[in-house]
């Protein structure tokens, strides 16, 4: 019965989790001696509006057996609530629950002592964890053996480099048998194959039974290697559910405040040569390549990418229809005119253009304002980031508006490759090729991790 209710237990239960940190004010000093020792914390009692708040009011809990990812920004609060979990810190208010042996791998070179060889910090950290003598006797040369550290282990740590300290923390972390594993980002100082080694020891370590929180800014492994996910933004909870679900939705928020700030610096960059165009499209005075050229004929006013569903759009997937719309205006009639748009990678390279003379039409009147729409059914972009130029002309190519980098937006994918078109496409195997079990295409590393769309 009790074992019962051991195995329903979770490994993690975190409730109403919340983390201050006093702001170094005028006679903070004073303030923090005095709550430290008469009301034993430092941070007890302390207004919000004096502290910096790292995580507020966090709510989760991760079964055993379970591999947890955490994603966010820098700053978002991930590995302060990965101390906390670990016993480093002490929250400020709520609680954490953790059951069974832990194990955390979180700063590099966390619990090693510099002036010590390898060896003497292996045995240690493995007291550290809980080991005894005797087992870290039993486990030092398949510790050794895993981290591949054999010339280094009698040399004092402070000459390792930070892919040695990994090396060496890992190895030792995961020989433990601990039954929960927290992983800080320290995986991406690691080589390849040293990654690809810890990430099969993590897998086995799921497969006994094992629970891992994992915390990482590669969003493909999190979706890859992880059941579940949370979202933190400056330590408030976001979204906590499936991976792809609150990656994406993750994602969306990244490449929407991103493609409004490349937009608002594509018009502030703009507004501020409009009256000294280059109608030739030259460097301006400053000697800059200009963002924005022409003799004013026509203007174009605003440019955004549509989904499908007409909304503004900063996040697409591949094969996604989408929209360009490009608000226009001529304050005297035109009979000459051509609108044309370029798409391109954000170091110049032309991904692919056009324009309305090429597509056959034949310009009649323009005056006053105007709605040109690009529709690009199912959009065969591959995953990355893209930008565009928009431009209205003569036929002869005089131009009186062109607009550099006008509209900035993230093409995401599931699918893997190379380039920058991603055709629909299927392997097909005759003959003595055998495969596993199909899984989700992905890359594990994260290597060129390319933007995937999927809102909550």
């Amino acid at each position: 019965m009790s074992e019962s209710k051991g195995e329903s237990m979770p490994a993690i239960r975190v409730q109403g989790l919340t983390k201050l940190y006093r702001r170094a004010a005028p006679g903070a000093r004073l303030r923090t001696l005095k709550s430290a020792i008469v009301e034993r914390s430092l941070t007890s009692h302390l207004r919000r509006e004096e502290a910096i708040v790292a995580i507020d009011g966090v709510d989760f809990e991760v079964a055993r057996g379970e591999a947890f990812g955490i994603v966010g920004g820098n700053g978002s609060g991930k590995s302060t609530l990965l101390k906390i979990v670990a016993g480093m810190l002490r929250p400020t208010t709520g609680a954490v629950e953790v059951n069974g042996r832990v194990a955390a791998l979180i700063e590099l070179g966390a619990g090693f002592h510099p002036e010590i060889s390898g060896r003497e910090n292996v045995y240690i950290n493995g007291a550290v964890l809980g080991l005894s003598k005797k087992e870290i006797d039993a486990r030092y040369d398949e510790i050794v053996d895993f981290s591949g550290l054999g010339d280094f282990m009698e040399e004092p740590v402070k000459y390792y480099s930070s892919g040695m300290y990994v090396r060496l923390g890992f190895a030792v972390a995961i020989h433990t048998d601990p039954d929960v594993l927290l992983v800080d980002e320290v995986l991406a100082v690691g080589d390849e194959e040293f990654a690809h080694r810890c990430l099969q020891r993590i897998e086995a370590h799921l497969s006994r039974g094992g629970t891992v929180l994992f915390v990482s800014h590669s969003l493909d492994l999190v979706a890859s290697l992880c059941d579940r996910a949370l979202w933190l933004e400056h330590g408030v909870q976001r979204g906590v559910g499936s991976p792809r679900r609150v990656i994406d939705s993750y994602r969306l928020d990244v490449a929407e405040r991103e493609g409004q700030a490349h937009r608002a610096e594509a018009d502030r960059r703009n507004e501020g040569r409009n009256e000294g165009r280059n109608e030739e499209g030259g460097a301006d005075a400053s000697g800059e390549e200009p963002m924005r050229w022409g003799s004013g004929a026509a203007e174009i006013e605003s440019v955004r990418l549509l989904g499908e569903d007409g909304s503004e759009r900063y996040l697409l997937a591949t094969g996604e229809d989408a929209t360009i719309e490009i608000m226009v205006r001529a304050e005297q009639p035109l009979d000459d005119f051509v609108f044309g748009v370029e798409l391109k990678t954000p170091r110049g390279e032309t991904v692919w253009g056009t324009n309305t003379d090429l597509a056959g039409k034949v310009p009649q009147r323009f005056s006053g304002r105007a709605t040109v729409r690009l529709v690009c059914p199912h959009l065969r972009l591959a995953a990355g980031e893209y930008r565009a130029d928009v431009a209205i002309h003569a036929r002869d190519g005089a131009p009186y508006d062109y607009r550099r980098e006008a509209l900035g937006f993230t093409v995401s994918a599931i699918d893997r490759g190379i380039g920058v078109y991603a055709p629909e496409h299927a392997w097909q195997f005759d003959g003595a090729i055998e495969w596993h079990s199909d899984r989700a295409p992905r890359d594990p590393l994260g290597a060129n991790d390319p933007e995937r769309s999927e809102a909550v």
